[in-house]
């Protein structure tokens, strides 16, 4: 039995992403200077995705 259209994801639709993974926002963290090695990465702060 196939699946019906509306079912289907979108795969390859090219949205962008409003939230980031936590090791994309530390990563974006370390490239602005902000991230100190040894911090938690628990209760890390809000970031603003650059693109």
């Amino acid at each position: 039995m196939s699946q019906h259209n509306s079912l289907k994801g979108a795969s390859g639709s090219g949205k962008k992403r409003n939230v980031l993974k936590r090791f994309e926002r530390i990563k974006l963290l370390r490239q602005r200077g902000v991230w100190k090695e040894g911090t938690s990465p628990i209760g890390i702060p809000k970031t603003k995705h650059e693109g």
